[in-house]
């Protein structure tokens, strides 16, 4: 994987992280991967599910009790990614607080990833 040698991929905040550890606990599973694929409308989508076991090219993200593994082919779009947690009056769930979004649509749940060219982006 890409990345800083001693900085994990992505880091969650406290909120997240309470998240992550309370979904553990309820489900016995060994943590959440999170990964991307193709789809919505800016392209593509994050998704998370629940793993029971610890995938070989898995890279693991361990802080304050919660678990997150990051699939293989996400690993390159999610570095430097922080997670959160959110809760609001009308709804609640995990932000990614990406820096390699170039952008996204309005309902927040699909993405489009910097390519080169998109510097003038900021």
């Amino acid at each position: 994987m890409l990345g800083t040698p001693g900085n994990a991929p992505v880091t969650l905040t406290p909120a997240a992280a309470r998240q992550v550890r309370k979904l553990m606990e309820a489900s016995g599973k060994a943590g959440l991967r999170i990964g991307v694929r193709k789809g919505g409308c800016a392209g593509m989508e994050y998704t998370m599910e629940y793993v029971d076991e610890i995938g070989e090219h898995d890279v693991v993200v361990e802080q304050d009790g919660a678990r997150v593994l990051i699939a293989p082919m996400a690993q390159m779009f999610l570095f430097g990614t922080e997670i959160d947690y959110e809760v609001s009056l009308l709804e609640q769930g995990f932000r990614f607080n990406n820096p390699n979004v170039a952008e996204a649509c309005g309902c927040g749940e699909s993405i489009r990833f910097r390519e080169e060219g998109d510097e003038a982006l900021g």
